[in-house]
């Protein structure tokens, strides 16, 4: 047979297909389970709150014009990220120990200690620890010759991931930080909750993670002293970012803005879902095209985590258990570990929100040791199975009070449930966090942490 024209023959050869049911990638005769890169499109722009797939782009780490939800009163530049990336992992800032006789225990934590690339920006064990403790990620543990468990800088929660956080309005499990979006209307309890030492910031009028962070320099017991500015040369740059004496009249503000834009420009923006979705159709493997369809399409996960970093501005009760339940051998209790557990009742004083938690971003989550506020579970694949059944394990959230977002996938079959955490732990996970690193830091000190062990397991970067 002869064709005259090259589309003559594309009609045959689709006549064909029509009738034998052949597909382009699968000429056994059976269709291909894998969806094409046109039909993951256009699955996402169905589901894009914009209807576009270019929703879900992360901004470049220097983009700083399209940075997300970013505060009036803390403008962002490159000058205010290098400093905040310094002071961020600068352990020459734990000026304020409850120890400061141990001298191998003095400026040996940082904010890093617990927010570490590595694990994806979380502190690489079920809890984090700052003062008081040796070691480093998931060895970190208390210094037991020194100090007791209640003596300790300990997590009550899990620390959260800091990728990607230039999309959270109000930070912490319950969004208690920050007096805009999600907390316009609760200045009324600011003062009086719980928290109050923290949410009392809130009346500075300042986005989450600004607000956030000055607290954070009280709690971690950091300071930034004249040892900080003077000896260790910081002051300098503080007056070159922010003018000359702000630091001295404004020491935690100057501190929490430079923290807080470098925090801002962390994007895992290297994934390779970033990649496909910037046109690089071969970034993603077929298995993790078929669980990114599933993420948007049948497993229902994208209608809680629908920001363009997969985190969302809600909050659940999903009924994992709490710290102290999930590990009580190994966590370590502080004065507000059950006020916490609350979620966001815990900061609104609604008994309707108690045990609500804020939904989290999902890049890197592969990286991570533990999930839920709780740390109750150890690996993806058991989020990925609690999730599918839908189960509440809290003795105060029974079944009927779960989200109505959260209910059983039973039709999710075990070669789906697989493409999914191929999806979550290999497509959302930018492997080139180090770029995150500084260089150095004003203090020589080793960092992230400084203390004997951390030095001796050569977990020091510098």
């Amino acid at each position: 047979m002869y064709f005259q024209s090259p589309m003559i023959l594309l009609i045959f050869v689709s006549m064909c297909c029509a009738f034998s049911a052949c597909s382009p990638d699968d000429q056994s005769g059976e269709l291909s389970p894998y969806p094409s890169d046109n039909e993951l499109i256009q699955t996402i722009e169905k589901k894009s709150p914009d209807g576009t797939s270019s929703y879900y782009i992360l901004p470049d780490s220097d983009d700083i014009s399209n940075f997300p939800f970013t505060d009036e009163k803390n403008p962002i530049t490159p000058e205010k990220i290098e400093l905040g990336k310094m002071l961020f992992f600068e352990t020459g800032l734990a000026q304020l120990p409850l120890k400061p006789d141990i001298a191998e225990l003095n400026e040996s934590y940082s904010c890093a200690t617990c927010h570490l690339p590595e694990f994806g920006f979380t502190p690489g064990r079920i809890q984090g620890i700052g003062d008081g403790a040796i070691g480093f990620g998931e060895e970190r543990s208390v210094y037991t010759q020194n100090y007791d468990n209640t003596e300790v800088d300990v997590q009550g929660l899990r620390p959260l991931s800091l990728l990607n956080v230039s999309f959270v309005t109000n930070t912490m499990w319950n969004g208690m930080f920050g007096s805009f979006d999600l907390n316009e209307g609760t200045s009324d309890i600011w003062d009086n909750n719980p928290f109050s030492g923290g949410t009392t910031i809130n009346g500075e009028y300042l986005k989450g993670l600004e607000a956030q962070n000055i607290e954070g320099l009280h709690l971690h017991r950091m300071e930034i002293n004249e040892t900080v500015l003077v000896e260790y040369g910081y002051k300098e740059l503080f007056d070159k970012v922010f003018g000359v004496g702000y630091v001295d009249e404004n020491p935690e503000k100057a501190f929490s803005f430079a923290v807080s834009a470098y925090l801002r420009s962390l994007f895992a923006n290297e994934a390779p879902f970033q990649k496909w979705l910037k046109g690089d159709s071969e970034a993603m493997t077929e298995n993790q095209k078929l669980g990114a369809q599933l993420f948007f399409d049948k497993a229902r996960c994208q209608n809680c985590h629908n920001q363009p970093s997969f985190g969302g501005h809600s909050f659940h009760k999903l009924g994992t258990q709490d710290m102290m339940v999930a590990n009580s051998t190994i966590a370590i209790e502080t004065p507000l570990t059950y006020a916490r557990s609350l979620g966001r009742g815990g900061f609104t004083n609604l008994p309707e929100d108690n045990f609500k938690f804020k939904v989290p971003q999902l890049y890197n989550t592969g990286d991570y040791k533990s999930y839920f506020h709780g740390s109750s579970k150890l690996s993806l694949e058991e989020v990925l199975d609690y999730k599918i059944a839908a189960q509440s394990e809290h003795a105060n959230v029974p079944q009927s009070r779960l989200s109505g977002f959260f209910s059983p996938l039973p039709d999710i079959s075990d070669e789906e449930k697989e493409a999914l955490l191929d999806f979550l732990d290999n497509a959302l996970r930018d492997d080139n966090l180090n770029r995150y690193i500084p260089d150095s830091i004003l203090s020589n000190n080793c960092f992230p942490n400084a203390d004997y062990l951390s030095i001796a397991q050569n977990k020091c970067f510098n």
